[in-house]
């Protein structure tokens, strides 16, 4: 697993939607994003190792934590949690995974990403993914790998009109619906 330092690639905007990382000012925008993919069936998490009663300044810095490598859960590598704002409300968020184990690199990707259900069908996906772009660059990540179930079609179109270049589907006896794999060259030429 090679381990790559963050970057401090923190903001990015471009057009109405900025792909940040998370502020303590985001807690009740945040916390209306998780309610709504728990309400969601099936239910989809939306953060992970959130505790609702926790307080919310102490998860912002666990996040900042994990993006430095510290702290890292069981099985996590080093991340960015990022959300995707417009006008002030969360309507998605984005993992950026800086390095790949053996359960993403079968599976998971390089990047992972979600628009709560009352936002979808905006654009918000494709513009996260397209702004992330230049983040997965900054921490020498040549070809990030992006999957999504092989019956999403929404997510399906977005990773290709971001172009995703399909690899294959996997042939993982662990999961109820497989993966398509996708390749996204990112610019960068190396050290």
């Amino acid at each position: 697993m090679r381990h790559l330092a963050y970057s401090n690639y923190k903001d990015m905007k471009i057009g109405s939607l900025e792909l940040r990382t998370l502020r303590c000012e985001d807690e009740a925008s945040f916390k209306d994003a998780v309610e709504e993919f728990r309400n969601e069936t099936p239910p989809w998490t939306f953060a992970f190792d959130f505790d609702q009663s926790a307080v919310f300044s102490n998860y912002v810095a666990k996040l900042e934590g994990w993006s430095r490598g510290v702290s890292l859960p069981e099985n996590f590598v080093p991340n960015t949690f990022f959300v995707g704002v417009v006008d002030g409300k969360i309507v998605g968020r984005l993992s950026l995974r800086h390095c790949l184990n053996d359960f993403l690199e079968r599976i998971g990707g390089h990047i992972g990403y979600g628009v709560i259900p009352s936002c979808r069908r905006r654009g918000y996906a494709t513009e996260m993914l397209k702004q992330a772009i230049p983040a997965c660059k900054s921490l020498g990540i040549g070809e990030a790998l992006i999957t999504c179930d092989i019956d999403n079609i929404a997510s399906r179109k977005v990773i290709e009109n971001c172009g995703g270049i399909y690899e294959g589907d996997t042939n993982c006896p662990e999961l109820d619906v497989q993966k398509r794999r996708y390749w996204m060259v990112t610019g960068w030429k190396g050290e």
